[in-house]
């Protein structure tokens, strides 16, 4: 959502924390693999071109990339990964910790966090409407 206002750099930083995240806890699941292929595909025709599923040698130096970006990009980035952390029926502590590890340092407050979060809940609980009233 919003990924594709990223510059070219952001959305390249941004698809190594979604890895990250989505491979917290060992291999992705089937949910996470489909979300991150929605994302590089949003992102834009360039990226998705060079763009591998490869995880980054340092998440340390990408999360730093991120809190020197404007808070606008800050919270689309974490927005994101949040909806990338609970597309999967599991949603665990180390992938929870992570989350507000970033959160922490790319300065998104309680407040912020929970109307993000409010977002990604409104966005799939609209698609589940949808699909249970095109399946009627």
């Amino acid at each position: 959502m919003l990924l594709s206002t990223l510059t070219r750099k952001e959305k390249l930083k941004f698809l190594d924390l979604a890895i990250h995240i989505a491979l917290v806890d060992g291999d992705a699941t089937e949910q996470e693999n489909r979300m991150l292929k929605l994302m590089v595909a949003e992102v834009s025709d360039d990226v998705f071109k060079e763009y591998h599923f490869v995880l980054s040698d340092n998440l340390e130096e990408t999360i730093q990339f991120f809190e020197q970006a404007p808070k606008r990009v800050k919270n689309i980035v974490y927005m994101n990964l949040f909806k990338i952390s609970v597309v999967s029926p599991v949603y665990t502590t180390n992938a929870h910790f992570l989350l507000e590890d970033i959160r922490y340092r790319l300065g998104i407050v309680d407040e912020q966090k929970r109307d993000l979060i409010h977002i990604v809940y409104s966005e799939k609980d609209l698609r589940e409407k949808a699909l249970s009233l095109v399946n009627k």
